[in-house]
């Protein structure tokens, strides 16, 4: 028996406006069985202090078309789900270029936890692996804060029209204005965006301080070149 929930696109203060991307997710009754996250040699252990957080944020339609048939993704990608962006993590940065990881041996999500947020994050095993690599790392969280926080901050993101966006011609720079005209005190300089090496739109990663608050990313953290040509795929809409 599944519960159905239905998030409509919310009008805000542009009639097209996105709130929650979930246009249609249903939740089973029952979650997937964990495998453990562990660290390896080409991604140890890294304790070391936060310097600030990075919210990134993925967009379905394209990960569907690159991954729609892998093991595991039925759930995201079929089952009678309908996503746009989808929460991917709450990273903890470091104060340089390193980040730490794995900070701590992490136990299983709790599959109630899993559940409340596979709407959020529609992967059972992508959540465990968020637990494990990021929310380790930070001082006094277990899984139910941290995925608490993590939904909350992506909660607050609004979205442009995304069907209106990838019909005209883009650039990440024209991308990331309009992300930031419907995001009061998000600026442009606080996101990166990113795509696959041919230029589809992936992933949107927002900058934060040790608050939570936006914050103008540092040079280091990649992502596209302001001028970089972007196409966003529509899937079947």
């Amino acid at each position: 028996m599944l519960s159905r929930l239905t998030l409509a696109v919310t009008a805000l203060a542009l009639p097209a406006v996105g709130h929650a991307q979930a246009y249609q997710c249903s939740t089973p009754a029952t979650v997937e069985r964990v495998r453990p996250d562990l660290p390896s040699e080409s991604q140890p252990k890294r304790d070391i202090p936060i310097g600030s957080y990075t919210l990134a944020i993925s967009w379905t339609p394209q990960y569907c078309r690159d991954n729609g048939a892998r093991t595991g993704s039925q759930f995201q990608c079929g089952a009678g789900n309908r996503f746009g962006f989808t929460l991917h993590g709450l990273w903890p940065d470091g104060v340089g270029k390193d980040w730490p990881q794995y900070c701590r041996a992490a136990d299983f999500v709790p599959p109630p936890v899993i559940r409340a947020h596979l709407c959020t994050t529609p992967s059972a095993q992508l959540l465990q692996h968020e637990w494990a690599k990021h929310g380790t790392c930070m001082p006094g969280y277990r899984p139910a804060k941290y995925f608490n926080q993590s939904a909350g901050l992506y909660g607050k993101v609004r979205y442009p029209d995304m069907d209106a966006l990838s019909r005209t011609p883009l650039t990440a720079a024209r991308f990331a204005a309009a992300m930031a005209s419907v995001n009061p005190g998000l600026k442009p300089d606080m996101m990166r965006v990113t795509a696959t090496k041919q230029g589809w739109l992936d992933e949107v990663w927002i900058c934060l301080d040790r608050r939570f608050r936006y914050r103008r990313c540092p040079v280091h953290q990649g992502g596209l070149a302001p001028t970089a040509p972007l196409q966003i795929w529509r899937g079947s809409r």
